[in-house]
Formats: structure tokens, C-alpha cells, sequence
């Protein structure tokens, strides 16, 4: 097994070596709790009463015996939540995706992916038997050239893109991507967890675009980001959801979600929708970050109005030096590189969060202002 010792040493030498950190006694400035609601106490007491009464896992899988009414309860917010008749819950993000975007294409079909799209996208289509090609980011019209150059070739097509991007932030054209899919006939896929509770009124990326749900559209999103919870979900048509559950191989067997998370999940989203000013404080969060990083005049950065606000590098030693030297004074801000990103584009993925205090921010810039000196 030397080969292994070798193949790390490669990685040290290009700074793309990873280890895990321990973040407890650090102030956290890249989570993806864009909300708070990981400590709500609110959340947390209505967990609490759900574990003594349903236990710590669920026992099995979802069509075996681990199906409760807290998974059928939270299905059904989540359905109204989105706007569509139906949804299912899954054990993760990654889990729904490798489940849906296989049991959608096959052979003799086609996706269509956005370049930077989660690499649990970039998985699944290559789980598919699909014929799968790649359009550039956010590139329609490149995406529309390959429509017209295949649609009449394969027998389904799916086009797949995040709603959110998850290391930029930027967000999908889901309007101009609408017209395309009526005009050649595809189905959309859009992963939404980062979108989910973090734009719009909390519902994602078709409220913040002003569209509503179709029966192409197939909606994914996350309960462990801006829900403060653990899982993920998929919303769609009723035939969809029955055709999940038979077909979407990571959801037939796997344990289910534990109840008390969705217990938790389903209480982030009613404190979501009774307080309509929530996202409305997550960007006055993100407008405190951005004027910050703009007064200290030494940082270049992207912002898209959404909670994800990258602080662009370049080199990835230099980001993993800036990242190590930030651990050092008790911030916590991750350094991202190669191939989470493109070579050459490392970054420290920022995000802004509602647990945040005025006296956090001032700390997270102090630091940034005395190791960029």
C-alpha cells in the first residue's frame, strides 16, 4: 500500500492535501447555518420531546418499518412549502441526488449539467446510463446549442443545475431555464439547498424569481442548511414521488431519517414562515460582511445577494497560509481549493449567519485587517 504514502505526498506538494479540524473553541464563519436555527431553542426543545418519544434512529428503511408520521408530517409541509403536490425525504443531500437524477435518465437519454455543479450532481450523472454533456456556467445559450444539436437524437432529456452555487453563490436563471425546457420538451432538475431559507420570503429559488412550480420542474433541497437539520427532500409531481420511492435505489435502502430530526426540520420551517423578516436580517447580515471586506480594501470577493460570500485567493497556499494564520487568532474560515474549485481558484468560503453578533463581525475584520498587513 505505498502507493497510498505516495499519492498523499503529491497532494502536500500541490497544497491539496485536506485534514479535518476541529472547530469547537473557534469562531465559525463558514457554516452553513444561515439562519441560526442549529441552536434555536425553539428547534431544540421540540427535539428533545421527540426523542423520548420516538427513540434516537428510526430502525429501517423507509418502506420496511421506518416510515413515521413525523417523515409523513414534515413531506407534507415541505410539499406546501415549495408549492407541489408531493415530496420524499432522503438521508442527505448527496443521497437524494444519487437517488433521482439515475431513476430520471437512462439509457437512450440525456443530461444537461451546469460546469460547476455540486460534485453529488457530478456523481449521480455518472451513476446514470445517461449520455451526459456539460454546458458552461450559467451559459444558456451554450446550453441551447447542444439542445439543438441532440434533442432529436435521445428519447428523455434532463437538465440539471444547482439554484444556489454553492462556492460562488450566484444564483441559476430558473426563468430563462423554463423556456428552454417548454421549447424542447426536457425536465428541469434544480438542486435548491442552498436556496431553501435563505432567499426569496425562505421557499428558494422559484419565489425569488417570481415562477411557480410545473409538473417538469423536480425540486431538491436540504434540511442541514439554513433548516438547521439533517436530511434532504425532493419535491415534485405525485407520480414522481411514487416513482422515487420504487425506483431511487439510495432511498429503498437506506435507513430513514430519524424522526427527531425531522421533528426539528419541520419546526425550523414553521418558524420560517411566521417570521416573514428572517431572510430580510440574513441580508442585512451578508451587507455588514460585504461593506466590511470592502472597507478593508485588500480583498477581492463575489457577492450575489445570497448568504455565500467567497473571499477569492488564487493560490491555494496562499489561501491554506491566510486560512491557518485566521485558526490562529480563533476564526474559523475554511480555505477551499482544487476540485471543490478550478485550480487557481482557491478562495475562503464565507458565509454569512444570523447567529452572528455585531461583535463577531467586528472580530472576524480585525483578524482579516492584521494578517493582511
Amino acid at each position: 500500500m505505498d502507493w497510498i504514502e505516495r499519492e498523499l505526498e503529491a497532494l502536500r506538494e500541490e497544497n491539496l492535501f485536506r485534514r479535518r479540524t476541529v472547530a469547537e473553541g473557534l469562531k465559525v464563519f463558514c457554516s452553513n447555518d444561515y439562519l441560526g436555527f442549529r441552536r434555536n431553542p425553539r428547534i431544540l426543545e421540540a427535539v428533545k420531546k421527540a426523542l423520548n418519544l420516538y427513540g434516537l434512529g428510526s430502525g429501517a428503511s423507509q418502506l420496511v418499518s421506518g416510515y413515521t408520521d413525523a417523515h409523513r408530517d414534515l413531506e407534507e409541509r415541505l410539499a406546501r412549502f415549495k408549492g407541489t403536490p408531493s415530496c420524499v425525504l432522503f438521508g442527505s443531500g448527496y443521497l437524494a441526488n444519487v437517488g433521482t437524477i439515475p431513476a430520471l435518465a437512462g439509457e437512450g437519454d440525456l443530461i444537461l449539467s451546469d460546469e460547476l455543479n455540486h460534485a453529488s450532481i457530478i456523481d449521480a450523472c455518472r451513476l446514470s446510463k445517461a449520455k451526459r454533456l456539460i454546458f458552461k456556467h450559467r451559459d444558456y445559450n451554450h446550453l441551447e446549442d447542444l439542445l439543438k444539436r441532440e434533442r432529436n437524437t435521445v428519447r428523455r432529456v434532463l437538465i440539471v443545475t444547482d439554484g444556489v452555487f454553492s462556492m460562488d453563490g450566484d444564483i441559476a436563471d430558473v426563468k430563462t431555464l423554463y423556456e428552454i425546457c417548454e421549447r424542447y420538451d426536457c425536465m428541469l432538475y434544480i438542486d435548491d439547498a442552498h436556496g431553501t431559507g435563505t432567499i426569496g420570503k425562505g421557499r428558494g429559488v422559484l419565489e425569488k424569481q417570481g415562477l411557480k412550480w410545473k409538473e417538469f420542474v423536480i425540486l431538491m433541497g436540504t434540511l442541514s442548511k439554513a433548516l438547521g437539520s439533517y436530511g434532504a427532500f425532493v419535491c415534485g409531481s405525485e407520480r414522481l414521488i411514487e416513482w422515487l420511492v420504487n425506483r431511487s435505489r439510495s432511498l429503498i435502502f437506506s435507513t430513514s431519517l430519524p424522526p427527531l430530526l425531522c421533528v426539528g426540520a419541520l419546526e425550523a420551517i414553521k418558524i420560517l414562515e411566521e417570521d416573514p423578516f428572517l431572510v430580510d436580517r440574513l441580508r442585512d447580515m451578508e451587507k455588514k460582511l460585504v461593506e466590511g471586506l470592502s472597507s478593508l480594501g485588500k480583498l477581492s470577493f463575489k457577492y450575489f445577494r445570497t448568504p455565500i460570500i467567497p473571499i477569492m485567493v488564487g493560490d491555494e497556499g496562499k489561501a491554506l497560509e491566510i486560512a491557518a494564520s485566521l485558526r490562529r487568532k480563533g476564526v474559523f474560515l475554511q480555505a477551499i481549493r482544487y476540485p471543490t474549485v478550478p485550480k487557481g481558484e482557491a478562495r475562503l468560503r464565507l458565509t454569512a449567519s444570523l447567529s452572528y453578533t455585531e461583535e463577531d463581525v467586528d472580530f472576524l475584520l480585525s483578524s482579516l485587517e492584521e494578517i493582511l498587513k
